[in-house]
């Protein structure tokens, strides 16, 4: 009787957990958008607009460089922002730019 017990516990978790992975996605698409005065930001150089990085302050920079085209930019082609792993819990501008910049294969 244990055993059935057990296994019961385990398939409710497992069928409540398979609930809630809707609600987790929504909420990561409703992320708030990163502050450019947040220590993190300010430490990596984040613009929400890449055409107004400081070029002489970034010399890595190059005018085809955006979120959008950064490998660490976890949104679909053509979504206007998305979350970044570099800004836990914040969305980063597709057309913004940082530092850490590094290019998605295949862009």
């Amino acid at each position: 009787m244990s055993d059935k017990m057990h296994r019961r516990a385990f398939i409710r978790t497992a069928v409540l957990g398979a609930a809630a992975i809707p609600t987790l996605i929504a909420a990561a698409e409703t992320l708030p958008m990163l502050d450019v005065k947040d220590a993190t930001a300010v430490a990596l150089g984040y613009v929400p607009d890449a055409t107004k990085v400081d070029a002489k302050s970034n010399p890595t920079y190059k005018a085809v460089q955006t979120c959008a085209n950064c490998v660490q930019f976890q949104g679909k082609p053509g979504e206007k922002a998305a979350a970044c792993p570099l800004f836990v819990g914040k969305s980063v501008a597709a057309g913004g730019w940082c530092k850490v910049w590094i290019q998605k294969p295949g862009t």
